[in-house]
C-alpha cells in the first residue's frame, strides 16, 4: 500500500508542475503574441507620470483595463488606491499588487519616449515629473500579468486580487489602503505578492530573499534652538548652527559605536537649514533626517540616541530646558518588508523551474523601504513576498564592469529599464507565482 501511495503522489507531483510549466507557456506564448498593447502601454505610462497622491488619471486606466477583463474593482480605496477582484471557482486568495505613483525628477536619459510632464508638489510649486524608480514597469506587469491569468483561467482556480496603490514614494499609500479597510472590502488573500525593478540586476533575472527584504523607514524632523545675534559677536549668543553641526557629527556614532554591528542600521542627516545672512547668527537650525532598521529594538534605540544625544548637547551648550531640541517623527511610519520564508521558497522554486538556476539569484538586505510591508502586518495576517525584476540592459552591465563605471540608480533621473525583455520576464515571474499558489 505504501508503494502505492508513493508512486500515485509521484505521479500526481509530475502532473502538476508539467501542468503548470504548460500554463506558462501559454502565458508566454499570449505575452510574445501580444506584447504590441504592452509596450503602447508602457510607453503611455511612462510618458505620463503622476506625482504621490495625484495619479487621478493613472488610476482611471488602470481601473477600465481591470474592468474590460471583468474584474470587479472598487476605486477610491483611500486616495487613487484600488482593487480588481476576479472569482474563478473555490480555491485560494491571490492579492498581487503594483505601486503607481513617480518622483519630482526631471528626466535625463534622452529616449524618444522620455516624460517631459510636470506636476505640482506639496509646497505648490511647478516640478518636473518621471518614473525614475520603475512604477511604469511595475504596472505594465501588472496588467500583463491580469491578461495573463484571465487568459489561461481554466488552468487555475481561487481568487485574484489585483491592487493597484498610490503614494508608495511617500509612503501613505498601503495605510491610506488599510485605513480604508481594504481586507474588510475584499476576499481576505491567503498570499499577498508584488515585484520591485531593479536598477543592478539584468533585464531576464529574478532576484530574491527570504526574511529581511527592505528596511523599516522613518522621517525625523529635528529644530535646535538657540540664541541669536550679531556675527562679530559670537560671544554673546548660543550658536544653533555651530551646535547643529556637533550634533551631525555626533549622530555618525550611533550606528558606528551603539547598535550592534550585526544588526542594519542607517542614520543620514538629508537636510539642514538656518540662517538668512552671512553676518546674522539666527536663532534655530532645522534639520531632516532618515533612519532605516530591520528590528523594532534598533528602532527604539536609534531614536532614542538621537533624544540623548541632542538634549545633552543643548544643555552643554548652556541653553535651558525649554530651548533644549525639538524631535518629531512623521506618522506613518514605514515599517521593514520582511518575506514569508515559506512562500518565498515556494516562490524561488517556481522561479528556478522556469529561468533555470543562472537566472534566480539570492540579494542582500537593502535598506531602501518599501510600504508594501503593510499587507503582511495587519490583525488578519497575510504572507507576503516581493522580490526583485532585472531591469538593465545586460550589455550597459558588462560596458560597467569593464569601464568601471556606476550605473544610474533608483530615483535617479538617467534610470532607463530596458522595457521587453524585463517586462515579458516580469510577467512569465508574476504569472508562474500565480499558477502555482492558485493551482
Amino acid at each position: 500500500m505504501r508503494k502505492l501511495y508513493y508512486l500515485t503522489l509521484f505521479t500526481f507531483l509530475i502532473h502538476t508542475t508539467q501542468a503548470q510549466k504548460s500554463a506558462v507557456e501559454q502565458v508566454v506564448g499570449f505575452t510574445d503574441k501580444n506584447y504590441a498593447s504592452l509596450d503602447q502601454l508602457y510607453k503611455h505610462l511612462h510618458q505620463n507620470p503622476e506625482l504621490s497622491s495625484k495619479e487621478e488619471k493613472t488610476s482611471a486606466l488602470i481601473a477600465e483595463e481591470l474592468k474590460k477583463l471583468g474584474f470587479e474593482v472598487q476605486e477610491k480605496l483611500g486616495m487613487h488606491n484600488l482593487a480588481g477582484v476576479l472569482r474563478n471557482g473555490e480555491g485560494p486568495t491571490l492579492l498581487i499588487r503594483a505601486d503607481m505613483d513617480a518622483l519630482p525628477l526631471e528626466e535625463k536619459t534622452g529616449l524618444p519616449y522620455a516624460s517631459k510632464a510636470k506636476g505640482i508638489n506639496p509646497a505648490g510649486e511647478e516640478v518636473p515629473v518621471m518614473h525614475a524608480c520603475g512604477h511604469d514597469i511595475h504596472m505594465t506587469v501588472f496588467i500583463g500579468t491580469a491578461r495573463a491569468l484571465v487568459e489561461t483561467r481554466k488552468q487555475w482556480k481561487g481568487t485574484l486580487v489585483m491592487v493597484a496603490q498610490s503614494a508608495e514614494e511617500t509612503g501613505f499609500g498601503a495605510d491610506a489602503l488599510f485605513k480604508a479597510n481594504l481586507y474588510e472590502k475584499i476576499p481576505l488573500p491567503d498570499y499577498a505578492i508584488a515585484l520591485h525593478d531593479n536598477a543592478s540586476l539584468p533585464a531576464g533575472t529574478i532576484g530574491y530573499r527570504a526574511g529581511n527584504f527592505m528596511a523599516s523607514v522613518d522621517m525625523v524632523d529635528i529644530t535646535v534652538h538657540g540664541e541669536g545675534g550679531h556675527g562679530a559677536a559670537p560671544h554673546t549668543t548660543k550658536d544653533p548652527i555651530v551646535l547643529s553641526a556637533e550634533m551631525i557629527n555626533a549622530f555618525q556614532t550611533i550606528v558606528s559605536r551603539e547598535i550592534n554591528p550585526i544588526e542594519p542600521a542607517v542614520v543620514t542627516v538629508g537636510s539642514i537649514h538656518g540662517g538668512t545672512v552671512h553676518n546674522i547668527i539666527p536663532d534655530q537650525v532645522k534639520m531632516q533626517l532618515t533612519l532605516r532598521s530591520y528590528s523594532q529594538e534598533v528602532r527604539d534605540q536609534t531614536i532614542a540616541a538621537l533624544h540623548r544625544i541632542t538634549a545633552n548637547m543643548a544643555s552643554m551648550a548652556g541653553l535651558p530646558k525649554e530651548k533644549y531640541p525639538e524631535i518629531s517623527i512623521r506618522d506613518p511610519q514605514t515599517p521593514a518588508t520582511l518575506n514569508d520564508p515559506e512562500l518565498t521558497a515556494r516562490l524561488v522554486n517556481v522561479f528556478r523551474q522556469n529561468f533555470g538556476e543562472d537566472k534566480v539569484v539570492e540579494t542582500p538586505p537593502n535598506m531602501v523601504g518599501e510600504d508594501f510591508s503593510r499587507f503582511g502586518l495587519q490583525e488578519k495576517e497575510v504572507p507576503i513576498c516581493m522580490f526583485w525584476l532585472g531591469a538593465v540592459n545586460p550589455a550597459k552591465i558588462e560596458a560597467a564592469k569593464a569601464n568601471g563605471t556606476a550605473l544610474p540608480s533608483l530615483h535617479s533621473p538617467n534610470f532607463a529599464p530596458l522595457p521587453e525583455l524585463t517586462i515579458k520576464t516580469g510577467i512569465r515571474a508574476m504569472s508562474a507565482a500565480a499558477l502555482e499558489l492558485l493551482d
